[in-house]
């Protein structure tokens, strides 16, 4: 199915068209205004003609299968549906609602459009949506009258599955155009991932940004967001409702720690889009898309006139984890020999100085220019349409300086506002030209920069799984308990706790001598995953009459649960020392397994102080990991107190990776918690894990 019909008609019949104040009306307005070169044909029989064009009776009296057909009435749907069907038209666009959105009927009657379409071969655009509007093909089937097309077309092309969100980015045209506005709606047919392919080969699609609420086809998807990164074209993602997922039958911890939110923004870090939190972030970075050339590092440098402003732009680089590299001696040297001495480390620049910012500023410009230790360089100076206070002429010759620099260079530059939204049209428009984006708000300006930054940044290779599936999963077990489940992962390289497992108090005993004391005693089963919530887990037993102690109060806490299979008793090391951590593997139903890594206790129960990796992982992905931990700095040297083992843990966590990797097909989750993390050299050991299988 194409989607060339629907997105770029050459002709385009709208059913229902009237005089009256309506969608019809409001096309036909729309294609006047716009110089729709193509054909336009409503169709209604009450009229001959309609605002001077032809009007047919029906669908079936078109001279032409038309390339899109905008349904404008609300009855009769899938009779209508399938009369295009026949006729051979290519597109269609149904605005109202009533559909999968309000209930079991509304679903059975989506489905059925959909089934037309798709045997016909029509593309359809919702339903439930606001329709396609194409400014540089001068094309609408957008419910939205075109009033003023000057400005319109441009290289970001916008998917939203909210009719609002289209127009609300329409309304601001300062900084960039659109190559295509989507309003989706219910995605019956053609949904975000189909659009998304389709832009990718658009030649007047630069960026794409997507409004999204529900991702309809989790492997198109993914495909469509791969494909768009090895073609160099950023897709911009702004996800809503993204509160965590309900899920039943959790059995392991992980199972209810990742959500739909913290799996969907790893799946858009790993296939190379670029997540936004909302409006303004969104838009800042389709700004920064627009420059002649895009950062190809994450260090930026910035000028302003202020030190006040500069330690305010420091105080929110330094919250957000920006790289603002101070200048070296050498440039800051070169800086001060003209301006005279600065404050602070030099990044954030103040270039006033002596005053003299027409000698100043360029000389600032020059020596971040050539320094090796910046990536982009950014002025700061507010500015507004009608602001009181500085002359066009100032304005502009500052501009023309900032041009001047950016020319003679090979890093993007960029004009900041410190807050959001607020911008000069003499200095946009001017820049614009030369390839300079207007940025708007510190933290939405220098965090669009650096998202753009981090996006274009090369990925590490896919690790390499050597390991051969497991046969011992084969089996019916939904639920392997943590003895067996050690015995599967030790091979990959996950390091266990000593342990034997007894049926008889006498071996008990004998174990736990040999073992050594203190030891801990545990019930093994897997009936109950969660021992330590029956109180089936004693640890620190010192000697053997604590060890003969504790195994008639397991008996005792047995025989009040009813049908548990018990497999017998865990004699296990005591492991005291240690920093505790959590390692977990859990799938996602549409986007499959990820490895989360959390601190232990309240740094996961209570904090959620974790982050996540979809599987497969690639080189140097677990080292990141534990980095992006709050609780990390636990693991490192503090005050003479040396720094935990974190190769010994970085090579578990591979090896969990690698088992869950190459069992894939049959993993739900897994839990290896906790982790004990002992000092440098000494290693980590796993002291409990737990494996549920699909």
């Amino acid at each position: 199915m194409t989607l060339s019909r629907l997105a770029n008609p050459q002709s385009i019949a709208i059913l229902g068209a009237s005089e009256r104040p309506s969608i019809g009306r409001t096309l036909i307005q729309s294609l006047s205004r716009l110089g729709f070169p193509g054909r336009v044909y409503p169709i209604n029989p009450k009229y001959d003609e309609l605002l001077g064009l032809k009007c047919y009776r029906s669908v079936n009296d078109l001279p032409e299968a038309p390339d899109v057909v905008s349904i404008c009435v609300g009855d009769r749907i899938v009779e209508h549906l399938q009369t295009l069907a026949d006729k051979g038209a290519g597109g269609a666009v149904i605005y109202g609602g009533g559909f999968a959105e309000r209930g079991d009927e509304g679903k059975k009657t989506q489905q059925a459009i959909a089934d037309i379409c798709r045997a016909g071969n029509i593309s359809l655009c919702g339903p439930n949506c606001m329709g396609i509007f194409n400014p540089p093909a001068r094309s609408t089937t957008y419910i939205y009258e075109v009033r003023d097309p000057k400005g319109l077309p441009g290289n970001v092309a916008l998917i939203s599955q909210s009719g609002s969100i289209g127009n609300g980015l329409l309304g601001d045209v300062r900084r960039f155009g659109f190559s295509l506005i989507a309003s989706t709606g219910n995605e019956a047919v053609v949904d975000t991932a189909a659009l998304i392919d389709y832009l990718i080969d658009d030649p007047a699609t630069k960026v794409i940004a997507t409004f999204t609420e529900t991702v309809r086809s989790p492997e198109r998807y993914v495909a469509a967001l791969d494909r768009a990164a090895d073609c160099g074209k950023p897709v911009v993602v702004l996800k809503v409702g993204q509160s965590e997922r309900a899920r039943h039958a959790i059995t392991s911890h992980t199972g209810g720690l990742a959500g739909e939110s913290r799996v969907f923004s790893e799946l858009l870090r790993a296939h190379r889009a670029i997540e936004v939190n909302d409006m303004d972030e969104l838009t800042e970075v389709l700004a920064v898309c627009q420059g002649k050339r895009l950062p190809r590092g994450r260090r930026s440098s910035v000028i302003t006139g202020s030190g006040g402003q500069a330690e305010l732009i420091l105080d929110v680089a330094t919250a957000s984890g920006w790289e603002l590299p101070p200048l070296s001696a050498a440039d800051r040297a070169k800086v001060e020999s003209v301006q005279g001495p600065i404050t602070g480390d030099g990044n954030p620049l103040d270039s006033w100085g002596n005053g003299d910012w027409r000698t100043n500023l360029p000389n600032a410009l020059a020596v971040l220019n050539e320094s090796e230790d910046h990536d982009s360089i950014v002025y700061c100076a507010d500015c507004n349409e009608k602001q009181p206070m500085i002359g066009e002429d100032r304005l502009l010759d500052e501009m023309k300086l900032l041009v001047e620099a950016a020319e003679n260079s090979d890093k993007p530059h960029y004009l900041m506002n410190t807050r959001p939204g607020l911008m000069n049209l003499t200095q946009v428009n001017y820049l614009a030209e030369h390839g300079i984006p207007q940025i708007g708000g510190t933290r939405q300006g220098l965090g669009a920069i650096d998202r753009v930054a981090r996006h274009l940044a090369p990925l590490p290779p896919l690790r390499q799984v050597k390991h051969p599936a497991s046969p011992d999963l084969n089996g019916t077990r939904q639920v392997i308990g943590e003895y067996d489940a050690k015995k599967l992962l030790q091979p990959y390289g996950v390091p266990v706790s000593r342990e034997h497992l007894v049926r008889a108090l006498d071996d008990g005993r004998s174990v736990a001598r040999e073992i050594g004391f203190p030891v801990v005693l545990k019930v093994v089963s897997d009936d109950i995953p969660h021992k330590s919530e029956h109180g089936l887990v004693i640890v620190g037993l010192r000697n053997e009459a604590e060890f003969d102690a504790a195994w008639r109060l397991l008996e005792e806490r047995l025989s009040r649960l009813d049908n548990a299979k018990i497999d017998g008793y865990l004699v296990q090391e005591f492991v005291a020392d240690g920093i505790e951590v959590f390692g977990g593997v859990s799938r996602d139903p549409d986007f499959g397994l990820s490895l989360a890594f959390g601190m232990g206790g309240i740094g996961i129960e209570v904090m959620k102080d974790f982050a996540l990796r979809l599987l497969p992982l690639r080189n140097g992905d677990i080292e990141a990991l534990i980095g992006e931990t709050k609780g990390a700095a636990l693991l490192r040297p503090y005050r003479g107190r040396p720094g935990a083992d974190l190769r010994s843990l970085v090579d578990c966590l591979y090896g969990l990776a690698d088992f869950a990797q190459a069992n894939a097909e049959r993993i739900a989750e897994i839990d290896l918690n906790p982790i004990k993390v002992r000092e440098d050299g000494k290693g980590c050991v796993v002291v409990d894990a737990l494996i549920v299988l699909r």
